[in-house]
């Protein structure tokens, strides 16, 4: 009997919670995904607005940029090119976000698609990416960005 009366109490519960909207408290866990798919926005609206103080924010002290046709960069390099204004981002835009977080590090995936205007010219580029984010003083920062082209579809 007393079984009983605990079940039909627990399932009052949680008919009451699910009908007042009250949801479970949030994980830290789900808490660092939000926050770096956040960080995602500020990496594209960075690029889009040439924005290297955002960029210098983000970015570890240690990151290495590694792209299709450039040499790899440190974050001097990458800032020093971001501020030289040689190239603008028109279009910043990424999908197929994968979000995976280990501890105090996190890899962020997905794809790329931009288009910059360099001498002149406009380039468009579709990329894969991966990004290694480290916590570091409390604060997410990249450590690491990778990207490759994307594989053509089949008969492309």
């Amino acid at each position: 009997m007393r079984f009983l009366w605990s079940t039909k109490r627990l399932l009052a519960l949680t008919f009451a919670v699910f009908a007042t909207g009250q949801s479970f408290p949030q994980t830290a866990r789900d808490a660092d995904v939000q926050q770096l798919q956040r960080l995602e926005q500020v990496w594209n609206q960075a690029h889009e607005n040439g924005d290297a103080d955002a960029l210098d924010k983000l970015w570890a002290d240690d990151l290495e940029v590694d792209v299709p046709r450039m040499a790899v960069m440190s974050k001097a390099d990458a800032l020093n090119f971001a501020r030289s204004g040689h190239m603008k981002f028109l279009h910043y835009v990424t999908s197929d976000l994968r979000v995976r977080v280990y501890g105090d590090t996190a890899v962020v995936s997905g794809q790329l698609q931009r288009t910059r205007s360099m001498n002149a010219k406009e380039i468009s580029d579709d990329w894969r990416f991966t990004k290694v984010y480290v916590k570091q003083a409390q604060q997410w920062r990249v450590v690491s960005f990778h990207a490759s082209e994307s594989a053509q579809s089949p008969g492309s």
